[in-house]
Order: C-alpha cells, then sequence, then structure tokens
C-alpha cells in the first residue's frame, strides 16, 4: 500500500503523523475532563506543584492512550485502509490531520509503538507522584483500551469498556487533589461521563462507521443491534448524562453549585440532546457525526463553568 500524502508530512511537519496517532485536537477537548473532575471536588484550585504536574500527566496520559489504541488495533486498521475507508472517512474532529497514520503507512509500527511506549512511561510517574492510586488506574485504562479494541469483532459491550477508558482519567485526577474522596461524588462522576462517553461519543461513532464495520464483521451496537436501537440506546444514556451532571455539582464542594449546575445543564441541551434528537429524527450518518462532534465539546464547556465560579466567586 502506497503511503498517501507523504510529501506533506517531511521534516518536522512529521510532529503532525504523532499527533495525529494520537488524535491530539480531540484528545485536548478530552483532557478538560480530568482538569474538570479535580476542580469540581476541591472546590478551588490545587496547589502549583500539583497543577503542574497534573497537567503534565494528564497530557502525557491522554496522549499515550489514543496512541495504543493505534498500535493494537494496528492490523484491523490496515484492513480498513486497504477498502480506502480511512481514506473516504471525513468531517470528524478525530481526523482533523489524518486517521490512522500507521495504517496508511505513514507511520512505522516501531515509531507508533516507541511514541505510545514514550508517553506511557511519563503519564506512569507522574501519575505516581501524584498518588499510587493514579497510578494504579492509568495501568487499568490501558489495560481496558486493549481489550476495548480486541473485543471489536467479539462483542458489541465493548461500549461499557470504552465508557470506563473513558472516565479513568477524571477518576485519576479526583485521587490526585484528594487521596480520599467522597464515594458518591466518584461514583456520580463516573457514570455520568460513562453515559456522555456512551451516548454522545461511542455509539455515534460507531453509527458513522456502520457500513464499513459491517463490510467487516464488526461487532458494535449499531450493527448487532440495528440502527434503531442503536440511536434508542445513544439518546437514553445522553439522557441520563444530564441527569447525572446535576448530581456531580450537587455533591461537590463547589460553591453556589446549583447555580453553576444550570449553565452545564444548557449547555448538555446545546451540546447533547438537540443533536441527540436530531439522530433520533434522521437516523443517519451526518446526524451521527454531528452529534459526535458537538459532544466532544462538553468537557471543556463543563471545566468553562466551573472555572467561571471559581474566577468570579458565584
Amino acid at each position: 500500500m502506497e503511503p498517501v500524502h507523504q510529501q506533506s508530512f517531511s521534516g518536522f511537519s512529521r510532529l503532525k503523523l504523532f499527533l495525529a496517532l494520537s488524535r491530539t485536537p480531540h484528545g485536548l477537548l478530552d483532557m478538560c475532563t480530568p482538569v474538570f473532575a479535580a476542580l469540581l471536588w476541591l472546590g478551588g484550585f490545587p496547589t502549583l506543584q500539583v497543577a503542574i504536574i497534573g497537567l503534565i500527566t494528564t497530557f502525557a496520559g491522554y496522549t499515550a492512550v489514543y496512541a495504543l489504541n493505534d498500535v493494537v488495533d494496528y492490523r484491523v486498521d490496515q484492513e480498513k485502509a486497504a477498502t480506502g475507508a480511512l481514506a473516504a472517512a471525513g468531517g470528524d474532529i478525530d481526523g482533523l490531520i489524518v486517521r490512522h497514520p500507521m495504517a496508511q503507512g505513514l507511520l512505522s509500527f516501531g515509531e507508533g509503538l516507541a511514541w505510545a511506549l514514550f508517553w506511557s512511561a511519563a503519564a506512569l510517574v507522574g501519575a505516581f507522584v501524584l498518588n499510587p492510586v493514579c497510578a494504579a488506574i492509568f495501568l487499568g485504562g490501558c489495560a481496558f483500551e486493549a481489550v476495548y479494541c480486541w473485543l471489536w469483532r467479539v462483542s458489541p459491550f465493548r461500549t461499557l469498556v470504552s465508557g470506563a477508558v473513558k472516565t479513568s482519567g477524571s477518576m485519576a485526577a479526583v485521587f490526585a487533589v484528594d487521596p480520599s474522596p467522597s464515594p458518591g461524588f466518584v461514583a456520580a462522576l463516573f457514570f455520568a461521563l460513562f453515559f456522555w462517553e456512551a451516548g454522545g461519543q461511542n455509539i455515534p461513532n460507531d453509527l458513522t462507521d456502520l457500513d464499513e464495520d459491517r463490510r467487516l464483521r464488526a461487532r458494535t451496537i449499531p450493527v448487532h443491534y440495528g440502527v434503531e436501537r442503536a440511536v434508542c440506546l445513544a439518546v437514553a444514556a445522553l439522557a441520563l448524562a444530564l441527569v447525572l451532571i446535576v448530581v456531580v455539582f450537587q455533591l461537590s464542594r463547589l460553591a453556589h453549585a446549583s447555580l453553576l449546575a444550570m449553565p452545564a445543564v444548557a449547555a448538555g441541551v446545546w451540546l447533547l440532546a438537540w443533536p441527540g434528537m436530531r439522530l433520533a429524527e434522521k437516523k443517519d450518518r451526518a446526524a451521527a457525526m454531528a452529534l459526535f462532534n458537538r459532544a466532544s465539546y462538553y468537557p471543556p464547556v463543563l471545566l468553562g463553568v466551573v472555572l467561571l465560579g471559581l474566577v468570579t466567586g458565584l
């Protein structure tokens, strides 16, 4: 298979390929989630040392896990590339640079593996410095990511594993700022983010890849249960996420949490509920991709709401 756009990524610009491997444009949005979780639970800002180590560790962890996905899925992604599916796909935030650069021959497997291992080591060290529990959560997230990839042709319940992976960063962030957080807060946060991931990320993403997944005999929720049920599950998950985000705010230490929960819910209606209803109406690839893209911006909006409360003292 001939590499695509090889001349576009020469010299220093090859760094873009490594960022594409880690889906950094999307990853930066996801990285807002652990920052949101830590600030919300603390109800204030951590020490400068914890903040610096935490931000570096967060970047390293998300960069590593996203890259790990492509390392584990290398053969599957090559199958997709051989059908032309990767080149034809577009419009989602994951493909802003290029989709799966290893599978398309733009990076070697060794380069991708080295990139993933480097950032994994950095994340593990940072997590251990913050709290050994954080290191254990990171290792668990990496293991679950590998299981998630392996289940692609095995079970539609891989979505449950994906939810656990996406919540792991926020769980670790809470333990990084407080070794003994409230179990109720941690549980509410876990399920709020779990349902956001399932309804706004995982299922819509699988709906956009439906035809390709059918050809390659994948066992995703849309393939296994059909589009109608998949859409219903996505909409139900988003509704639960909106309810639970209110609970998360109420259980936090943030001053005037009830007041700040209102813009968080309003943003959820705009970024989750509205595109979710459009998906329920249209049930097509464009609506699924629109939901995926819009839902991806929910974490930075949540972070913005918390920062607004902390800065203004609301």
